[in-house]
């Protein structure tokens, strides 16, 4: 019996366990998961007892595949702008002298057209046509049209530039020959100035012209030559 009860002995010696075998290695497996498991449950009730259903969002401002782009917080209403209306009249105003309008000179003479432009104290410029007569066929302003004095109005003439006789100016102050100048329907152009007697003119008294050619003055006294001291 003896015997026979050590070599049982012998067979059921326990074996050691030194914690590199397979059932350590099966229990540290087991414990991880449980870990992971209980982190999502707790992560999960998380957002139930926050009220979300869904886990939330990250703010990233990328549009999600095949979803529509979330939009921002409502914008904040501006407060009412406190600038008072302006109760201005908003329509053109008019700086027109009451009364002042252009005549209506369509069908006139010419000269005589124009003689009621001065009178107004209007500026007038003729532009002559290629047909005949001396008619005005229409102006710019036209008739009834309000205007400020000195403002220029072009009347349109039928025909050609009627021929006119340069009159002589010599010997007149430069302001009283430009004033004959135009009486005549001619138009003055200095060479030395506006004061002073004329001195000279260009074209010569006498000549031929047309309408609205220029005359050249040459206006002022001639300069004096003081003489040269003798030797």
């Amino acid at each position: 019996m003896n015997e026979a009860g050590d070599a049982m002995t012998d067979d059921r010696q326990p074996v050691r366990d030194d914690g590199t075998g397979p059932g350590r290695t099966r229990l540290f497996l087991g414990g991880a998961l449980a870990v992971v498991l209980l982190a999502v449950i707790g992560a999960s009730g998380g957002w139930v007892l926050a009220g979300e259903p869904d886990p939330p969002a990250a703010s990233s401002g990328v549009v999600p595949s095949g979803g529509a782009a979330t939009s921002g917080p409502p914008a904040t209403p501006s407060a009412p702008s406190t600038r008072p209306a302006d109760d201005r009249p908003s329509g053109p105003r008019s700086r027109t002298p009451s009364g002042l309008t252009v005549p209506d000179l369509v069908g006139a003479d010419f000269a005589r057209a124009r003689q009621e432009l001065r009178d107004r104290r209007l500026g007038w410029r003729l532009v002559f046509g290629a047909g005949s007569g001396r008619t005005v066929e229409r102006t710019s302003p036209g008739a009834g049209e309000p205007v400020k004095r000195g403002v220029t109005v072009t009347v349109w003439v039928a025909g050609p530039a009627p021929a006119v006789t340069v009159p002589d100016v010599g010997a007149l102050s430069c302001a009283d020959a430009a004033d004959d100048l135009v009486e005549a329907g001619l138009y003055p152009r200095y060479r030395s100035g506006r004061q002073g007697p004329v001195t000279g003119q260009e074209p010569v008294a006498g000549s031929a012209a047309r309408w609205n050619d220029q005359i050249t003055l040459t206006c002022g006294d001639a300069p004096t030559t003081s003489p040269s001291p003798t030797p």
